[in-house]
């Protein structure tokens, strides 16, 4: 089912990542002497500053994981993007944690989550997390959504296990290695770019080009989100930052897993994405061969549909839900 409305990278993790792992490699190295203390928050002040009631630490597989368990009704599992956090899902929980109970968490070290160990980055997978947080809580059932990475995440949970994973809703997530030769930089996107490497540091006007370029319509980003995205990327930084990412890296391990997925599937994708269009979109069903596969094309958003227009996120993903794939 196909609906239209108003119709060499070795590893993707998000829009950011890829996007500064080609073009902007000093960042990473540089930021951690370049930028000035008052720059950098720690994790602490960070939880003093967004964490709330409704979160929660659990301790997974020796790492401290951030969640919220919101609501009552079906489970639904949001996962977000790399460079990213729980905070993504905040305006798409409000208007569904009514009729649903929604679990959301950072992934390590991400968010308000704790570090990762050299040796737990070792021994651990990007579904460990996911699974043991699950368990802790009772879940058996659920409906998996993720945008970005956190799709592919989604895809390999599916896939390991069936008896868990009823159906996914996934949004702009890579089926293939990504290459960036294909973006048309603009010149704000270009110079705010240009700045993070020369400074070592992502400044409030980086992410600021970053979620514009990355959007349909950059004025639908909210100031509150311009600004966590800003903050939670000025932590002190980590080791082993993409450890607990899902990516398609190992493209064999990737392509296994999108063949294995037996969970009715719903590509809710953004079609103004300039990294992963919807010719993206298409490739991701070829590889999911083992479902039923719908998609929805919103082609005036960008690649992150769940931020963009949280609220036409929701009401189609419900009626995914209730509607094309109704429990027995």
């Amino acid at each position: 089912m196909v609906i239209a409305l108003r119709t060499g990278c070795a590893a993707f993790v998000t829009a950011a990542a890829l996007v500064l792992a080609t073009a902007s490699p000093a960042i990473a190295q540089t930021a951690p002497q370049v930028a000035s203390a008052g720059q950098r928050l720690s994790l602490a002040e960070l939880r003093a500053k967004y964490a709330d009631p409704a979160g929660h630490i659990a301790m997974i597989g020796g790492v401290e994981v951030y969640y919220k368990d919101e609501g009552r009704g079906p489970v639904m599992l949001m996962v977000h993007g790399s460079e990213s956090n729980l905070r993504t899902w905040d305006r798409i929980v409000a208007r569904l944690k009514g009729r649903y109970r929604i679990i959301r968490y950072d992934i390590p070290p991400q968010g308000l989550s704790g570090p990762v160990s050299d040796e737990i980055a070792a021994k651990l997978k990007p579904t460990d997390i996911a699974e043991g947080l699950l368990a802790k809580l009772g879940v058996t059932k659920l409906t998996f959504v993720g945008v970005s990475s956190g799709g592919t995440l989604g895809v390999q949970l599916a896939a390991k296990r069936p008896d868990l994973v009823e159906r996914l809703v996934i949004s702009n997530a890579p089926a293939d290695p990504v290459t960036t030769g294909h973006l048309v930089n603009t010149p704000e996107w270009t110079a705010a770019q240009k700045e993070a490497t020369e400074t070592g540091f992502r400044s409030q006007n980086f992410w600021d080009q970053f979620l514009t370029f990355f959007s349909g319509d950059g004025k639908r980003i909210t100031p509150d989100t311009r600004r966590y995205y800003y903050d939670y990327n000025r932590r002190i930084p980590e080791k082993n930052i993409i450890s607990l990412v899902a990516r398609v890296a190992n493209h064999e391990f990737a392509v296994d897993a999108m063949r294995r997925v037996k969970a009715p599937t719903l590509l809710l994708w953004g079609g103004a994405d300039p990294l992963l269009p919807p010719s993206a979109a298409e490739t991701l069903a070829k590889y999911l061969t083992g479902t039923q596969v719908s998609k929805v094309i919103m082609p005036d958003v960008g690649h992150y549909p769940p931020v963009e227009v949280p609220e036409r996120f929701a009401d189609i993903m419900a009626a995914y839900v209730e509607s094309a794939t109704p429990k027995p």
